[in-house]
């Protein structure tokens, strides 16, 4: 991915991993509950389709749509809670020091201005709030927030489509960075990195983006889960792999006690 960056082919990418286990017994209720009692986020979702379960604790919304305001509010940018609040306190501030977690996050705010503006009237693309740090049970995340106002012409779905998937996972600019994580990548993504949402009776709609999700096949007693991390030309394997470990803390704490 490095070469990559380095030739130019890219500026940034999410490389992701898979997790998983065959011949699995998983009670999918039980197993969402704990999730989201270990870790409670605002965009978490449970969804059965035949066999198949979605249990997902995403901390992440893609696009949400309110009245004539489109907000998108991607994540870039993690860390470990501290075991005191001065300790989260220095986690915090040395998020908000790190020249990597800011330009990841630049990047991606960019590249999510881009994709608005497709669907926005003209000039009223804005990043609201930038590098806003934001604490869960398990980690802190650096969010930033971007609005604009919809042009009347452009269809929801076509908002959608213009705008997926989330600028957070794949990279930037966006097509070459998909492109080269489906050669790297060992496993493809499926549902992992989409999204999960409503359209809402007043016109609105709300989704997430598919991360800190378990993927349960009920029929075949396949589960899996993937973490990703962001790759820069300044990036340090062991540390995104250490990142990805954390993002995967809550899944597997679930799993050792839910799993047969």
């Amino acid at each position: 991915m490095q070469d990559h960056i380095q030739r130019g082919d890219i500026y940034e990418v999410n490389l992701c991993q898979e997790f998983y286990a065959d011949q699995v017994n998983l009670n999918p209720v039980a197993a969402f509950e704990k999730l989201n009692s270990i870790s409670p986020t605002p965009f978490a979702a449970f969804f059965k389709f035949n066999k198949n379960y979605i249990l997902s604790a995403s901390p992440e919304r893609f696009l949400a749509k309110r009245n004539q305001q489109l907000i998108s509010q991607p994540i870039k940018g993690t860390a470990k809670r501290g075991k005191t609040a001065e300790e989260d306190q220095k986690i915090v501030q040395g998020m908000l020091n790190s020249t990597k977690e800011i330009a990841e996050n630049v990047m991606i705010v960019d590249l999510v201005r881009n994709d608005l503006t497709k669907s926005a009237v003209p000039k009223s693309v804005k990043a609201d709030r930038l590098f806003e740090i934001q604490t869960f049970k398990l980690v802190h995340q650096m969010i930033s927030t971007i609005t604009c106002e919809i042009d009347r012409k452009v269809a929801d779905v076509e908002v959608i489509k213009n705008t997926f998937p989330a600028g957070s996972m794949t990279g930037a600019p966006k097509i070459a960075a998909m492109q080269i994580c489906d050669q790297v990548e060992a496993t493809r993504r499926s549902l992992y990195a989409g999204s999960i949402g409503y359209f809402g009776p007043e016109d609105d709609f709300d989704f997430n983006v598919v991360i800190r999700t378990i993927l349960y096949n009920a029929q075949s007693k396949y589960l899996s889960f993937q973490t990703g991390g962001a790759i820069t030309v300044q990036a340090n394997a062991e540390d995104e792999y250490q990142e990805c470990l954390l993002k995967a803390n809550g899944m597997l704490q679930v799993l050792d006690t839910h799993i047969q």
